[in-house]
């Protein structure tokens, strides 16, 4: 008894298997060869698993000629020409170029139609028929804009002018009149975020008008933050009479640890030395958004430099922040520079910064005193102001930062034993990424200082040389009243953590105490590789100045180690 059962059941699935497996296929014709020939450029599809198939792509192809202009096409028939043939005929009628629209000025700003419309009339405005859907489509999101998140929008009462080939319709607009706020913020992931760059880095704040686009803009700056990013775009919770807002963010490495060690071959020796710099950086340690930085440099030239300084951003929940420092200068046994600084910042936005404070000096001369010399003791106090721009590009591990500009300016007063004057102080670092590709882009910086004042000390000129400077002099090497710097690098990314590139960098520089002014360049190449430990950075420099001619025993290598923890 079962093998005649299970004999009829496999024949039964070897005929439902070859029915299933049918393909059934459809030809749409139009009213005319004209309209036949419309409907073929359309590119639909003829083949099929079944007939709900077949309907479903009638009823795209209806949808595609109302968007094209046809609106009035109808669907006259659809026959079956035998088991695997389907035929259909849609009569497309008129075809349709524009449409006037009409609309309420209480409902809708003309000056938002004029992104839409190039004729905006002040009860319609005219569109291609292709338009329409995206146009509404924006209007849409500028009345959500406006902290009306589930108004309605259509089109109604259509007509037709039947002397010309445009539609005329009616825009209605079905709003909440309650209008919606952001009432309650959660954030998820790390809870303990600092609330103060919610209101005022990112501007997020409570019963602000409800604008889910504007927020995720918004939040996509959190990932410019050193300490945090975005795990995911926010989501909203709608309830009958409040809006909470759910944040997505994660607490991200930020304390970084860099270092560098470079060598050359003294001039004056012909024997190799050494220099290097410790620089470490602490950041969101307390999730308060502080920083602390720290750093000591040792060179060749018996220079040694101390900094220390620390960053408290929105103090007592305020726009208001406090930077101060410390560094101390120190040149083998010719003197000493104390500087002391303190200012107040506030944060425009997640780009823009401003700064003003006050910076006091103390230079002491460490020489005998029947030493002739510039070396003099004195005491300088500014008042400063400065301006901060960052721009970040944040898909690039390598590079993050694509643009920076930093503009400080300082007035005082320099006091020693024999005098006392007015001085300037004049800053300016700026730097640019030129994307090329994903793989090339050029790299440009412009650095300079310049100290105005009527008499110059040799303790209180400007230092500059080196990694960070212009490449292929030693660290701190060139004193000056006024200088500029070009550093600018070609970069070739082989992978997302290996890069080469070119060096060339240019200077000019003046000493207005030895009443000299020289043209400086430096030539190069170097590489960046990212491992587990940090960014590994190699620099091969040589340097020259305008009258001296090249020479390979002026090369500096310079190594350096960016680690974050």
């Amino acid at each position: 008894m079962q093998k005649p059962s299970l004999l009829i059941l496999i024949i039964f699935l070897s005929f439902l298997s070859k029915g299933l497996g049918q393909t059934l296929h459809l030809k749409i014709d139009g009213y005319s060869k004209g309209e036949t020939k419309i409907l073929d450029s359309l590119n639909y599809s003829k083949s099929h698993i079944n007939f709900i198939s077949i309907q479903s792509e009638i009823d795209s192809i209806q949808n595609t000629l109302r968007t094209i202009g046809y609106i009035e096409n109808k669907l006259l028939a659809i026959k079956k020409k035998n088991d695997s043939s389907f035929h259909a005929q849609i009569h497309l009628k008129k075809q349709f170029s524009s449409i006037h629209i009409y609309y309420s000025k209480t409902d809708i700003k003309k000056d938002h139609l004029n992104f839409i419309s190039k004729d905006v009339q002040d009860n319609y405005f005219i569109l291609n028929i292709s338009d329409v859907e995206n146009a509404l489509t924006f209007i849409n999101n500028e009345i959500s804009q406006n902290g009306q998140p589930f108004s309605k929008l259509k089109l109604d009462n259509f007509r037709k002018d039947d002397k010309s080939n445009f539609l005329k319709a009616d825009l209605i607009l079905s709003k909440n009149n309650n209008k919606r706020t952001t009432d309650k913020i959660v954030i998820k992931g790390y809870e303990k975020f600092p609330r103060s760059y919610l209101r005022h880095y990112l501007k997020i704040k409570r019963k602000q008008e409800f604008n889910l686009e504007a927020i995720r803009k918004k939040t996509a700056e959190l990932n410019s933050l050193n300490f945090a990013n975005e795990l995911k775009s926010p989501e909203v919770l709608f309830t009958k009479d409040s809006t909470t807002l759910f944040l997505y963010l994660e607490k991200s490495k930020s304390n970084a640890f860099d270092g560098f060690l470079g060598f050359g071959t003294n001039e004056e020796t012909n024997k190799l030395q050494f220099d290097g710099y410790l620089n470490l950086n602490l950041i969101n340690n307390l999730n308060f958004g502080e920083s602390f930085h720290l750093l000591y440099k040792s060179d060749e030239n018996d220079q040694q430099t101390f900094e220390a300084d620390v960053s408290l951003p929105y103090l007592f929940k305020s726009p208001i922040g406090v930077d101060l420092q410390l560094r101390i200068f120190r040149r083998d046994s010719s003197f000493t520079t104390t500087n002391q600084s303190a200012k107040l910042h506030y944060q425009i936005n997640s780009k823009h910064k401003i700064f003003g404070g006050v910076i006091t000096s103390e230079s002491n001369n460490l020489l005998s005193e029947d030493i002739v010399s510039s070396i003099t003791d004195y005491k300088t106090q500014y008042f400063t102001f400065a301006y901060q721009f960052i721009e970040p590009q944040n898909r690039n591990i390598l590079f993050p930062i694509n643009s920076r500009a930093f503009i400080e300016t300082g007035f005082g007063e320099r006091t020693s034993v024999s005098s006392s004057e007015q001085q300037t102080q004049l800053l300016l670092d700026a730097n640019k990424i030129f994307n090329l590709n994903l793989k090339n882009s050029f790299f440009f910086r412009v650095n300079g200082a310049s100290l105005i004042s009527d008499s110059y000390f040799e303790n209180e000129l400007l230092r500059f040389g080196g990694i960070n400077s212009i490449r292929g002099f030693e660290e701190n090497s060139l004193y000056a009243t006024l200088y500029g710097v070009i550093n600018t690098e070609y970069r070739y990314q082989i992978s997302n953590s290996i890069y080469v590139h070119t060096i060339i960098d240019a200077a000019y520089f003046e000493n207005q105490i030895i009443n000299s002014n020289q043209k400086l360049f430096g030539y190069g190449f170097g590489f960046g590789l990212l491992t587990k430990a940090g960014l590994f950075r190699f620099n091969y420099a040589n340097g020259k100045s305008e009258d001296v001619s090249f020479k390979l025993s002026n090369s500096k290598v310079h190594l350096s180690l960016t680690s974050k923890f």
